[in-house]
């Protein structure tokens, strides 16, 4: 039995990550779920030896904003294609003094500042009240395989970090920048929630794979701008493409999470 056949590796892109490099191609398909239609059409393939499904977070071409992404289409558009390994790969901002522009953030946990977003699929006409354990919002059999997969690349990164998610499109302000960093958050993004909580209730093994592209609001002598975010990223991408490479085999090799 091929595992690997059975279990595809799912990548969810997001801003810097609309294509995959080194991915060959091997069919692409529009998909619906009982949620909607996802950001994207699934697009199947290889990396290395592995299967792989690659979604487009915010679309292809970007333009669905970070509170408008339809987060339950998406992973259950991943779970129905087999996919029970997922890697998020988020554009974030630095707020603790390590984790700079390019630098590479494997988080161990994560706090929900978002608001308004359809969070869960335990909704509606219920048989009972699901209540799931979120201790730990990333699998960490699949944080040591990345962070394995950075070290032997040696690309500069992190093996732990908090995530700060935020409802967006906007930027944060200084003074939220500040109060994240006293909560306890090392980098600040606008998509690692639901995404993480969903994949969670589906029973599925999920990690992020964040890429600074700025410092956060007040931890530069100047405002965010976009040259700014696109240079981090130019600069950043190449190494997150080759720890999602060289990580692949080791994820797509996890034995699916059963659902508690």
């Amino acid at each position: 039995m091929n595992d690997q056949t059975l279990s595809p590796v799912g990548i969810i892109g997001g801003t810097g990550l609309t294509t995959l490099s080194g991915l060959t191609l091997e069919g692409e398909r529009t998909v619906d779920t009982p949620w909607g239609a996802p950001s994207a059409p699934l697009v199947s393939g290889t990396l290395g030896q592995q299967s792989v499904l690659f979604l487009a977070r915010h679309g292809h071409p970007h333009r669905i904003p970070p509170h408008q992404v339809n987060y339950r289409a998406n992973l259950r558009a991943l779970y129905d294609a087999g996919v029970r390994t997922v890697v998020g790969v988020n554009a974030v901002g630095g707020i603790h003094p390590a984790m700079g522009p390019a630098h590479v953030v494997i988080p161990d946990q994560i706090i929900d500042y978002t608001w308004g977003r359809a969070s869960t699929f335990f909704e509606g006409e219920l048989q009972g009240v699901t209540h799931i354990d979120f201790t730990w919002p990333y699998d960490e059999d699949g944080r040591r395989i990345l962070i394995d997969c950075a070290r032997q690349a040696g690309v500069a990164h992190s093996a732990e970090g908090v995530y700060g998610a935020t409802q967006g499109p906007r930027l944060e302000t200084a003074a939220e920048i500040r109060r994240l960093e006293r909560d306890g958050c090392d980098i600040v993004g606008m998509t690692g929630m639901p995404e993480a909580v969903l994949a969670a209730e589906l029973g599925m093994r999920y990690v992020c794979l964040g890429l600074v592209v700025n410092w956060a609001a007040g931890k530069s002598d100047h405002i965010i701008t976009m040259a700014e975010i696109e240079a981090a990223i130019d600069e950043g991408m190449a190494g997150v493409k080759r720890i999602l490479t060289d990580a692949v085999a080791g994820l797509g090799a996890l034995s699916p999470r059963p659902l508690s």
